[in-house]
């Protein structure tokens, strides 16, 4: 928690813009240090507290959740699904220590809802760390529905096709398989079929042209796969 707790911290101080803004801060820095049950019930308070901005309840959302308190599972869910793709990471990586059985329910859902594909990155990310009942269906339904030539959330598909290999499961074989007809997902697919025992794709022999579908994508740029930064507040 180290790290990802002061790089969280920092971000926040930057959003800070008054002297009270200042003051709370502090004290919830306090709080985390201490470590205490009446620090965590004040954390707690905090999260359903009227009127806290945002940058606080997620100060205290992590904290909670990383020490295993499941009353912090809400308030992550939501940042989870937030627009802004720093919040999602810090939110993930708390929710992969709560220890909460609902997480990977939440999680599964918002990588599956095709209203939220924008914001679906670190849901389909946490199903892989967490290697739950509901991982592996999930993102095979998840890249199956992303395999569509020009496709603006590659990047999530991506993710579907690393997180498969790593899960191990041969469910995922036919969905890779289409996959590695992708030229931006073909990489990607091929090792984690390699991981799943499958060395060699139907119609590998002879195959010349670089695989299917490259006439239709051309290489990954630094530009595309944006359409998270560009979507509108989560809602």
């Amino acid at each position: 928690m180290e790290d990802e707790f002061h790089e969280l911290t920092d971000r926040v101080r930057a959003e800070l813009r008054s002297p009270q803004d200042l003051v709370a801060y502090e004290r919830l820095l306090g709080l985390a240090r201490k470590n205490t049950p009446a620090g965590r019930e004040e954390l707690a308070r905090m999260l359903v507290a009227v009127e806290r901005p945002l940058w606080a309840r997620e100060i205290a959302a992590f904290i909670l959740g990383c020490a295993g308190d499941k009353r912090a599972f809400e308030t992550l869910v939501l940042l989870l699904n937030y627009r802004d793709p720093v919040r999602c990471a810090t939110a993930a990586h708390a929710l992969s220590r709560l220890g909460d059985p609902r997480t990977a329910r939440a999680a599964a859902a918002l990588a599956t809802n095709p209203l939220r594909t924008a914001y679906a990155l670190h849901p389909v990310r946490l199903l892989a760390e967490l290697r739950a009942p509901q991982s592996v269906p999930a993102l095979i339904a998840t890249l199956e529905r992303l395999l569509t030539p020009h496709n603006p959330y590659w990047r999530v598909a991506l993710a579907c096709v690393e997180g498969l290999g790593a899960l191990g499961d041969r469910r995922a074989v036919p969905a890779l398989t289409a996959a590695a007809a992708h030229p931006r997902l073909a990489a990607a697919a091929a090792a984690s079929l390699a991981r799943l025992g499958v060395h060699e794709l139907p119609g590998d022999e002879g195959r010349s042209d670089g695989g299917a579908g490259a006439a239709e994508e051309g290489p990954a740029t630094a530009e595309e796969g944006s359409a998270t930064a560009k979507e509108g507040p989560a809602g």
